[in-house]
């Protein structure tokens, strides 16, 4: 069974940079594409950054320039580096392995949500 640990959130002030940690268990997570996802409150879950099995990176036009997502096959971990957090950015962030590569489009994710890591960014 394949469980997803995000971890790394936390409160930032406006301006401020935060790593976010996702980590994979009962599946080798270099085989998928990985994005990271984020729910802010009274929205749906939405995509804001993919990661290729090659190192293929996409991202919504939201955090583009602002946040890095990487890899490290070796840990079975991805990562998302975010830096100069603005308070929209606010939301519970989630990880999961996902269809489709990089393409934002349309897609499936492949495991069950983990608990996500809550982002506060304060203004």
């Amino acid at each position: 069974q394949v469980q997803l640990v995000e971890s790394g959130g936390g409160l930032v002030q406006a301006g401020g940079s935060l790593r976010l940690s996702c980590a994979a268990s009962g599946t080798i997570f270099s085989n998928n594409a990985v994005g990271w996802y984020r729910q802010a409150p009274g929205k749906q879950r939405e995509l804001i950054a993919a990661i290729t099995s090659g190192g293929i990176t996409n991202y919504a036009d939201s955090v583009k320039g602002r946040f890095t997502i990487s890899r490290d096959n070796a840990k079975n971990t991805v990562y998302l580096q975010m830096n100069s957090l603005k308070p929209e950015d606010t939301a519970v962030y989630y990880c999961n392995r996902k269809t489709g590569g990089s393409v934002f489009g349309m897609f499936r994710v492949l495991d069950a949500w983990g608990q996500g890591t809550l982002v506060t960014v304060s203004s």
